[in-house]
């Protein structure tokens, strides 16, 4: 695929001179649509008016969630790819997107939003595809924990509990609040005793109730846990959050939602590698995906490494 110069030597700026029509593709969750030919109509006519071509249309599967349709969609030429699913979607399509020059547009879905959110990608359908053709671009870094990727977040301890115990009927009817009551079952669960690496530097050793590795600065429900993170800054921000009874939980929430210099109970770091040891298995997730529970959580950066579609402001911002 080819980009067109531009004046500025700015990798985020470099698709924003020359915005015409691009060979695209949708991949879909049909699992997470009520009305897959309703999505299809209006994706079609939106980019009609843009006189872009007829774009791929690619499903998921229960056996591929994303990843090889992304990685199709790319080999057949598309240099946009639409993806309209939850977070596990989402973070599938960027492991197969993750390298190339392709680039992805979030057409959001699911409950938590998490790469979307961060973005201020809209949630309706017909405004996400005309961010996509209006052409702003944002280089961004991924980072990746055993072969998989993640955009957001990785993290071991009571966020993957959070995530694995809130269900899915509970998600599609409340939406977020459904993380919220879920949440309430594992605070005083026994805390971890962890030794966390950063880089080259020695070990810390703590109990922990939960390491959070970040790429950007929301988590779930648009808490900004990583205040000073950015997503193409080729670094990784690591959480570690060691309340010890129900009082300090209410303490670090607080000073989390009112941006605190210092929140009681955390501790944030910041590196390329990331080592978090446990000394019993513990749950692990990615980007709001629960994966298999271990012992260790090993997270690298892998630097501008995504091309992604976000408001042209956002776009220029990056510059």
């Amino acid at each position: 695929m080819t980009t067109e110069p531009t004046s500025s030597s700015h990798p985020e700026l470099r698709r924003l001179a020359g915005n015409g029509p691009r060979p695209s593709a949708v991949i879909v969750n049909p699992h997470r649509l009520d009305d897959v030919e309703g999505l299809r109509r209006t994706i079609s006519a939106v980019l009609s008016d843009a006189d872009w071509p007829t774009p791929i249309w690619l499903e998921t599967t229960q056996d591929d969630p994303g990843t090889g349709q992304a990685r199709e969609a790319v080999a057949r030429g598309a240099e946009v790819v639409f993806v309209s699913g939850g977070d596990g979607t989402v973070r599938a399509c960027v492991e197969g997107l993750a390298g190339s020059d392709a680039a992805l547009a979030i057409l959001p879905g699911g409950t938590g939003n998490l790469l979307a959110g961060n973005f201020e990608v809209p949630t309706d359908p017909a405004e996400g595809v005309r961010l996509a053709v209006a052409g702003g671009r944002r280089r961004i870094d991924v980072g990746e924990v055993g072969g998989q990727v993640f955009a957001v977040m990785a993290g071991m301890g009571f966020d993957a509990k959070m995530l694995d115990s809130a269900s899915t009927e509970l998600k599609a009817r409340i939406g977020t609040p459904a993380y919220v009551l879920s949440a309430g079952k594992h605070l005083l669960d026994h805390p971890m005793r962890v030794q966390v690496t950063v880089d080259d530097a020695e070990p810390l050793v703590r109990k922990a109730r939960s390491v959070i590795v970040g790429n950007v600065g929301q988590i779930q429900a648009g808490v900004a846990l990583f205040p000073d993170a950015e997503p193409d800054d080729g670094y990784l921000d690591v959480a570690i959050l060691a309340p010890k009874h129900l009082g300090h939980w209410v303490s670090t929430v607080a000073g989390v939602l009112t941006r605190q210099k210092r929140v009681p109970n955390l501790e944030i770091l910041r590196g390329k590698r990331i080592r978090v040891r446990s000394t019993q298995e513990q749950e692990r997730e990615l980007d709001g995906d629960v994966v298999e529970p271990g012992r260790e959580l090993v997270a690298t950066i892998r630097p501008a490494s995504l091309w992604l579609c976000v408001p042209i402001d956002d776009a220029l911002d990056a510059g």
